[in-house]
Parts: C-alpha cells; structure tokens; sequence
C-alpha cells in the first residue's frame, strides 16, 4: 500500500526552517522520562533534517495541562532529545511571541530548537487559524512536516489548521505508521488473525466492524471479553463490562454469520474461562473459573488459563497479527499472563507480520520484549490514530498535507 501525501523526501528543504510536529506525550514523572519510545522514533526524520542543513523548529503537546502548567513542560523532552540527537538542543519556554520570533533568528541552519507545550494555549485543541498562524509568523518556517502519528487523528491547530499556514509533508514516521498500518488491514499475509482486548467494545466498534470485513479470526480478551460475555448471558459478578452494546453487538454477530455462517465460535473467539480476583489490587490471588461460574464478587480481570492455549493457537501459524488492546489488567503481573503468552507467541514466529497497536498495548510488549519491541514487526506510537487508521477513517492530520504527485 503507497502513501497518497507528498514526504520531507519529496521537497526541497535543504538549508530552510523546517517546523516539525512531533508526539513527544510521554510519561513523565519529576522531571524523569519512563518510556522514550515516541522521542526515539522522531530521530530518523530529525537527523535526515539535519543532515539538509535545514534550522528545524519542533513543536509537540505534553499531557492535558489546565492552561500554563510547569510540571508539563517540554524542557525535560528537550533535554532527552539532546542526549538521542547528540546535537544541541535549544529550548524556548514559549510557542508563539518574541522569545520565539528572537530564538529562531538566532538559530542557525543544522540546529535543532524545540518549543513549548502547545496545549499551554487553549487555541492548539481548537484549531485556531490565527493561533497556527502565529506559529508559522514567529518562526518562519518554510515547510511543515506532520511527524507525530498519535495525534494525526485529531483536528486541533497542529495537525490541521497549521496546513493552511505553511506548505505541509509527512515526516518518515508518519509514513511507515501509514504505510504499515493499512498494508497489514488491506492487504495482510493470511491468515490473517486480529487480536483485540482493552477496557471497551464503544472505543472500537469501529475497527472491530473492520476485522469482521477483512480478518479470518478474531480473538476477544480484556475487559471487552467481559461485554461480549455478558451479551452472551453468562454471568460477570463484579467484573467491569458495558451494558448497553447488545444493538452493536447484535449487528456485529449478523455480519460474521453471513461471512462464516455456523462457524461464529471458530471466527470471534471468546474465553471459556477468566482469571478473576475479589479486588482490584496487585496483590489479590489470581484464580480460574469456567464463564459460566464467575460469583457475584468476582472480578475478571484476565483471560484464563484454557482461553490462554486457545489464544494463542489462534495466533500460531498466522501470516499477519494485528494486536490492539492488553488480554487483562496487565498493570498487576498476576494477571498479565494472557498478554504476557500472546506476546511470546508473536516473539516466537519471526515469519509472521505482527503489528502491535498503540497505547497500554506497545507499553506493555515494549516493557515485556526489552529490546525496544524488536521481537515484532512493528510497534505502533499511536493509540487513537491506529485504531482509526485500522477502520479506515481518514485522519485529519494526514489528508491536510500536499498530496502527493501523480
């Protein structure tokens, strides 16, 4: 699958400022960086930057600041990134004003200036025409490239109004995830087996209509195992499950029927039992029950150990694996097994595609593989934006750049 928008690859940057959008929304705790990830993909589209001779402004958000909000500064991103470029990094603790308009005057081709969160300014998730254009003013840049792939999917002054200011193009991480992404949904080596689990079925109806379309297994686990569960009449106990999706869910089983007929069990595969506790705490025993069994008190918070071996046999010799959403409250290890056997599964079959969706999902196999998700084909940076990208939705942050020449 191409990428129907023009890259940093396609214009000519050499020696002009470049405003580069990245997504460096990373956890941050007293000033202290616990996953890197989405700093570290930026690299490649920086340094290719970089070695143009371009002056490359970068501009991110960190967080949901209740307007200017020191503890989520981008100063100590700044200060990471200088460490991955191993270039100066210079950072401006505004994003639009004089301080900027003085700082990029003084930058000088081949550096790197990034400047403050944008969500310090309420205008950035209004997408404020005036406030991309005060962006685009203060730094005088001649090119934007769209860069931050987690946030493609939503319309703020960033990703979309910011287009209409400065000629825009995608940054090579935006175009792998592109690429990557709808390749393995449109076009997947078969079989192709989509594994879904996370909080919530409302969160992803929409992908979920796009595997009955396109996949030839649907493995369910997480707390939306609890929903589809529940729709099928057995009982949840105390365990966390939405109670008004039967219409969705109704619709969703009449579409696999007409696709697989008497053969629904074999496509959406749901657990036969669940790891369950009679609290939501680390440190409550981990037991197996049938579905059928599951108390008043119990909490399900993981798939169990017979639904493990068939999740993973569903998974075994598979062409492409999409996974999104954790099989349980992997938070607590006594109930991460389910996510923590799928993720050896996929480690252990080199040969299969396996692409790992955003969010708690890449944390987790990122923690599980320890060497920076190697073990898998590809590990998405973006939560939302790959679940759209997944169901087939155009994204705001993508379609608003220069497509790209015929």
């Amino acid at each position: 699958m191409g990428f129907h928008k023009q890259t940093i690859k396609d214009v000519p940057l050499e020696g002009t400022i470049v405003l580069v959008r990245a997504d460096y929304n990373v956890p941050l705790k007293n000033g202290v960086i616990s996953d890197d990830l989405r700093i570290r993909a930026s690299i490649p589209t920086l340094q290719y930057l970089l070695d143009q001779k371009c002056t490359v402004v970068v501009i991110s958000h960190l967080g949901r600041p209740k307007g200017k909000d020191s503890t989520y500064s981008l100063e100590p991103v700044a200060k990471h990134l200088e460490t991955l470029l191993q270039e100066k990094v210079t950072f401006v603790p505004e994003t639009i004003g004089d301080k900027v308009v003085q700082a990029c005057k003084k930058a000088t081709p081949g550096t790197v200036t990034v400047l403050e969160n944008l969500r310090f300014y309420p205008e950035e998730e209004a997408n404020d025409t005036t406030f991309a254009q005060k962006i685009a003013e203060a730094t005088k840049a001649r090119y934007f490239v769209q860069d931050g792939f987690g946030v493609v999917h939503r319309a703020h002054a960033s990703t979309a109004a910011i287009a209409h200011c400065i000629p825009s193009v995608a940054g090579l991480l935006l175009e792998k995830e592109y690429v990557t992404i709808t390749g393995a949904v449109g076009a997947p080596k078969r079989p192709f087996v989509a594994v879904m689990g996370g909080a919530k079925v409302s969160d992803k109806i929409g992908v979920i209509e796009r595997f009955v379309e396109v996949a030839d297994c649907i493995v369910i686990g997480g707390a939306m195992a609890n929903t589809f569960l529940a729709y099928k009449g057995h009982p949840m106990g105390a365990s966390k499950f939405e109670a008004d999706q039967n219409e969705v869910l109704n619709a969703i089983y009449t579409a696999a029927q007409k696709k697989v007929g008497d053969k629904l069990d074999e496509f959406i595969v749901l657990p036969t039992d669940v790891a369950v506790a009679d609290a939501m705490s680390e440190t409550a025993p981990r037991r197996t029950v049938s579905v059928r069994s599951v108390g008043e008190k119990d909490i399900a918070l993981d798939i169990g150990d017979d639904s493990i071996e068939q999740a993973v046999k569903a998974v075994q010799g598979a062409g492409t694996v999409v996974w999104n959403g954790t099989m349980g409250y992997a938070e607590f290890p006594n109930f991460a097994h389910g996510s923590a056997r799928m993720a050896l599964a996929l480690a252990s079959q080199p040969d299969t595609q396996s692409i790992i969706g955003g969010g708690d999902t890449a944390d987790f196999v990122l923690k599980w593989d320890g060497q920076d998700g190697a073990s898998f084909t590809h590990v998405s940076t973006g939560g939302g934006a790959s679940l759209e990208l997944m169901s087939g939705l155009k994204l705001p942050g993508i379609e608003s750049l220069l497509d790209a020449r015929k």
